[in-house]
């Protein structure tokens, strides 16, 4: 005859078998890691992305962040924060000018370490179909960029897959940030 496994209120009142089931309760609800896996974890987590669109891209990024059909804070990007103090990954979509370009680059010294960069677009990847001389023809050659999310617009569901493939990067990695990534220690913004 099976028993009914005891009652959380049941085993505060000292209403257990023997010693051994109460052992053998508290590790089934207990869970170890490491530090640096608890942090990777909340890092993963807890993205608070800056939203810079200048084209159609923005579009798709705000319907992305904003919409009922593809909500980001499933997937712990929360709200699409308008100060770079308040934000750790910021989502360039669409086309970056070469006057935008130092603008983008200070927006991104202000972020908040670590921090990430999303490429959304054909444009912000590669000029795409407006390469001209007015354009920057990569956002790399601005900033370093974590993550390229290919189409002209992107659909909604791949920016989702893009900061889901960044989100594999943030676990796969928890010594994280671009200075110690590329050995850049000492470019940071002065004042």
């Amino acid at each position: 005859m099976k028993r009914e496994p005891l009652t959380s209120r049941q085993r505060l009142r000292g209403m257990t078998e023997s010693e051994a089931d109460l052992e053998a309760a508290v590790e089934d609800r207990m869970i170890f890691t490491t530090l640096d896996k608890a942090k990777s974890w909340s890092r993963r987590n807890a993205l608070f992305p800056l939203g810079y669109g200048t084209a159609c891209c923005a579009i798709e990024m705000i319907t992305t962040a904003a919409g009922p059909r593809a909500d980001l804070a499933r997937f712990g990007a929360e709200v699409v924060r308008a100060s770079p103090r308040q934000a750790d990954m910021l989502i360039l979509s669409g086309r970056l000018s070469i006057k935008w370009g130092d603008v983008v680059r200070r927006l991104y010294d202000q972020m908040l370490e670590p921090k990430w960069v999303i490429a959304m677009g054909a444009c912000a990847s590669s000029a795409g179909m407006f390469n001209n001389y007015a354009l920057i023809a990569g956002a790399d050659k601005v900033l370093p960029v974590d993550v390229y999310v290919p189409g002209c617009p992107p659909r909604p569901e791949a920016l989702i897959y893009g900061i889901n493939k960044l989100q594999a990067k943030i676990a796969g990695d928890p010594a994280l940030g671009w200075r110690q990534r590329y050995g850049a220690e000492g470019t940071e913004e002065r004042a």
